[in-house]
């Protein structure tokens, strides 16, 4: 058996033809998008690039808010609050990572939910308990979108999802808990992963540590989306599953790069034209 690679940037190219149309639907109007940076990143910077063509290439303006190293957690949500009043933005997106001594947490809820295009907002997390929220987080909203897209059927399935970080762990499990999966979340705290992982038939790895799972941890025929983005030893970008060994076990599996990330990419696009559409 050999794994079908689940193409990211094809499917992001694919999401990207639906969002245009979704664009144009939205009228003459502007579209913007704030992204707002404290000091230069290298990695960051690599992402704000991809962002804005991808914006580009959708019609949305995207608007690039440099603050200087040094800006306080009071400065930076000082900024955030005036994004917020600016009708013409309609989504504002904080890079990370961001300076030790600035909490995540209180600059994404001084973010205004409707404007939080990450999803990362309390009250748009939240609402993913009762349903898929308008504005659910992009990441784990990617991971959904790639298993959905293998026509796989979901209801019933067993999935297992390790890492359990607010960002994908945690939402990505509730959502697919919302197609009637079986689902189990495992953590520094799991004891014989591989038990558990070797029964998935989803399985989603979200840790952020390299080539954590071998071929030998994956179940025949499993769809694995590999949501890990490290730096291997040759300096290469390298997930958290093995995949040269999982390749040819997997039914279905996401590269690092161009697997996750792109489609990440376009769901952030996606939110964003969701809520300029909400606030119109």
């Amino acid at each position: 058996m050999t794994a079908k690679i689940l193409d990211g940037k094809a499917i992001a190219q694919e999401l990207r033809q639906l969002l245009r149309a979704a664009r144009q639907a939205l009228g003459p109007s502007e579209v913007r998008l704030a992204s707002v940076e404290i000091g230069q990143n290298p990695a960051a910077d690599v992402y704000v690039r991809n962002q804005r063509r991808a914006a580009a290439d959708v019609g949305i303006e995207m608007e690039v808010c440099n603050l200087p190293l040094g800006t306080t957690e009071a400065q930076l949500v000082t900024a955030i609050q005036a994004l917020n009043r600016r009708d013409e933005v309609a989504g504002i997106i904080v890079q990370r990572p961001l300076p030790i001594g600035i909490d995540p947490r209180n600059v994404q809820s001084a973010i205004d939910p409707h404007k939080d295009v990450e999803g990362m907002h309390p009250a748009n997390m939240g609402s993913i308990l009762y349903r898929e929220p308008l504005l659910p987080p992009c990441t784990a909203a990617a991971a959904q979108h790639l298993i959905v897209s293998t026509g796989m059927d979901l209801r019933g399935a067993e999935t297992v999802v390790v890492g359990h970080s607010e960002i994908v762990g945690k939402p990505i499990a509730v959502l697919l808990l919302h197609h009637l999966s079986t689902v189990t979340v495992c953590h520094v705290g799991t004891r014989n992963l591989s038990e558990h992982t070797r029964r998935a038939d989803i399985l989603v790895v979200a840790v952020g540590k390299a080539g954590l799972v071998h071929g030998d941890m994956v179940k025949p025929g499993a769809c694995v989306v590999d949501v890990g983005i490290n730096q291997g030893p040759d300096g290469r970008i390298v997930g958290d599953v093995h995949f040269p060994s999982t390749a040819p076990v997997a039914g279905w599996l996401t590269p690092v790069p161009g697997g996750v990330g792109p489609v990440t990419v376009a769901m952030l696009l996606r939110n964003t034209l969701r809520a300029a559409g909400a606030q119109v």
